[in-house]
């Protein structure tokens, strides 16, 4: 079953590459009492994910901050290295979590996990954003295609906003 709108999300702790190496961190020290923004990719350094939907958050970071929102993150079945390697190399590193879901449980919890294995790529996520408002869902849009970034782009969040 799919997380909708009003869900709340389900707990879980992930690994994540900081300015000051690997932490632990999970859901409720990223969304309790919050206004984030969570988007998913289906991989790190993956075409559309690389060029396309990751700089429309970086470059629309401080826009959502103006709108209130608390926090952006964003999340790929890929380990923590890999992860990391990513928001080192987009400058992102800092600016927004890097949730690494190394064997795609917490996506599969929600019920947004693709077989993309026709693309090389296995279980992978969907592509989605989501607003999550104190660990409730407020706003939920997936992309019917891996390889569009449209109604989870920033902009489409910064004009929910």
């Amino acid at each position: 079953m799919t997380i909708a709108i009003g869900d709340t999300l389900p707990s879980a702790s992930f690994k994540e590459k900081t300015v000051d190496g690997p932490v632990e961190t999970s859901t409720d020290a990223l969304f309790k009492g919050k206004k984030v923004v969570l988007f998913a990719v289906p991989g790190a350094f993956t075409p559309t994910c690389t060029l396309n939907h990751l700089p429309g958050y970086l470059d629309n970071r401080e826009a959502l901050l103006a709108k209130g929102v608390d926090d952006i993150a964003v999340i790929a079945v890929n380990d923590w290295h890999v992860m990391g390697a990513w928001a080192t190399q987009t400058g992102g590193l800092g600016k927004i979590h890097f949730l690494a879901d190394w064997d795609g449980s917490y996506t599969k919890s929600l019920g947004l996990d693709a077989d993309l294995s026709a693309g090389g790529l296995g279980v992978r996520s969907k592509r989605y954003s989501m607003l999550v408002e104190d660990g409730v869902v407020k706003s939920l849009d997936i992309e019917e295609s891996p390889g569009q970034a449209t109604v989870s782009a920033a902009d489409a969040m910064l004009a929910k906003l």
